[in-house]
């Protein structure tokens, strides 16, 4: 399959000015985040969607802007809630909680509630407040945002308290007393381990279910959740233009959620299996996107460009590190990791300088590791990279602004 659109497709975008120069061609090359950008929004702007712009089925929002600079894009209000949503509805490990009528409490990034904050006061005509209640942090009647930091480990015992009771207000208003957690991996165990340090347990109700999204989570993060809670712990991909398009199983399986959507694998290299995702979607009507690089790598069952035999989200392509045995993505140096030590919490590898690198790590349990984890570390990073590699026990590791940790470091 070379990736191009079908007919059916190429009718809904026939109007669309990006679209002019391919259709003429019969031809769609790749499409990148700068050209999207490049003349916003007139290269997307048709008869159909200035309407929907000015009575408001279209808006204006921006991307998170985790590994790329923050992207303008054109959408439907509420498009990603409304994938969230249809997703957690048909899940097989998870659709009980929707379907029960579950309040939705997220723990992630302060740029989504901050996000959230600022939609809830352009609809009152005010500007946002800098610390936002919880009135103001709620996105729907269903969904609710709590983080207000933008480092989970610098949150203090009151603010751990607050957020925790903001949780169990969540609860409290299900007969079953369930509710649904949506978080970012690394904010979940920042706060397993402020509530461990501070023994708040009697504070956290469990959750009936939860979903991880917003960036990667790496394997020790996983099994350190899996350890703390008997509920399903779902993983979840997708973006900010794209919506979800896969998610996780309890068995560590992908499903495939891509209606409105096409998928082609390609790899990042000659011979890698390492593939990049390229993303044809309609979902979006205003604003589809034909053959988009979305920056996303995988790693499929056999190695093979099967969309299909999805095993693995696996980092970033621009981070993707070069080595003498060919790329290198942020679940590779994870995997080694998670093999060297369950303890290790947060890591990036530093390659800038002279001299080996060096791998920044905190542990959960704040303790440096022992020797033969240390040197299992340095030998996994040497035979992966082909580089000599020195451990560095932190007691903590700076977050990026985004709200989103960075693996990899490559500057002096």
């Amino acid at each position: 399959m070379d990736g191009q659109p079908t007919a059916e497709v190429r009718a809904q975008i026939k109007d669309i000015p990006i679209y002019r120069d391919s259709l003429a061609r019969g031809h769609f090359p790749l499409l990148d985040k700068p050209e999207i950008a490049r003349g916003f929004p007139d290269n997307w702007m048709t008869p159909a969607l200035a309407t929907a712009l000015e009575n408001g089925d279209a808006e204006f929002v921006l991307s998170t802007g985790t590994n790329h600079a923050r992207m303008q894009i054109i959408r439907p209000p509420y498009f990603l809630l409304r994938s969230y949503y249809q997703l957690w509805s048909e899940h097989p490990d998870i659709a009980h909680t929707w379907q029960e009528g579950c309040r939705r409490v997220s723990l992630t990034t302060v740029l989504a509630t901050e996000h959230v904050a600022r939609v809830n006061a352009a609809k009152r005509g005010t500007a946002p407040d800098p610390s936002p209640g919880p009135t103001d942090r709620r996105l729907d009647s269903r969904t609710s945002y709590v983080n207000l930091r933008l480092d989970p480990a610098r949150w203090e015992r009151d603010e751990v308290l607050r957020m925790l009771g903001e949780i169990d207000a969540a609860r409290q208003t299900h007969p079953r007393g369930w509710y649904h957690l949506d978080c970012s991996g690394y904010h979940l165990a920042h706060l397993l381990l402020k509530i461990g340090r501070w023994g708040l347990w009697d504070a956290f109700p469990p959750p009936a279910s939860i979903i991880h999204a917003y960036e990667y989570t790496p394997v020790n993060v996983r099994r350190f959740l899996a350890q703390h809670f008997a509920c399903p712990v779902i993983d979840l991909f997708g973006s900010t233009e794209l919506g979800y398009l896969y998610s996780g199983d309890r068995r560590g399986r992908y499903r495939p959620h891509l209606d409105g959507m096409s998928v082609e694998l390609l790899p990042v290299a000659p011979g890698s299996e390492i593939f990049q995702l390229i993303v044809t979607s309609v979902r979006n009507p205003y604003m589809p996107l034909v053959r988009y690089r979305s920056g996303d790598c995988v790693r499929t069952e056999g190695g093979v460009p099967d969309p299909e035999r999805i095993v693995r989200f696996c980092g970033r392509e621009k981070e993707l590190l070069p080595t003498p045995h060919g790329p290198v993505a942020q679940g590779d140096l994870d995997d080694r990791i998670g093999a060297a030590s369950p303890r290790i919490f947060l890591h990036q590898l530093r390659t800038g300088g002279d001299g080996p690198a060096r791998l920044a790590y905190t542990t959960f349990d704040g303790a440096p590791l022992t020797g033969a984890e240390h040197t299992a570390l340095a030998a996994g990073v040497r035979e992966l990279t082909g580089r000599d590699c020195r451990p560095e026990h932190h007691d903590h590791l700076p977050i990026g602004a985004s709200g989103k940790y960075a693996w990899l470091a490559t500057g002096a």
